[in-house]
């Protein structure tokens, strides 16, 4: 297993149905951990990267319907 972090902001306040879904993602095979950040602004994602990339992290937080800034992508 590899363990990697990622970050996240977050576009919006979280509500309590977001506090939901960010439990819920916890049962997706692959995320270990999502921690809100102490300024409730981000979060961060814990993820076995043998199982995830960070394209696949970021689908299941959209998925989850949390409300997530996409990361940029640089060629």
């Amino acid at each position: 297993m590899t363990k990697v972090d990622i970050h996240y902001d977050l576009v919006r306040p979280l509500t309590d149905s977001d506090a939901s879904a960010i439990a819920d993602v916890h049962s997706w095979y692959g995320i270990l951990r999502v921690r809100v950040g102490a300024d409730m602004k981000s979060v961060d994602v814990e993820y076995d990267a043998s199982r995830l990339n960070e394209r696949d992290v970021e689908g299941v937080l959209i998925r989850f319907g949390i409300p997530i800034r996409r990361k940029q992508t640089t060629l």
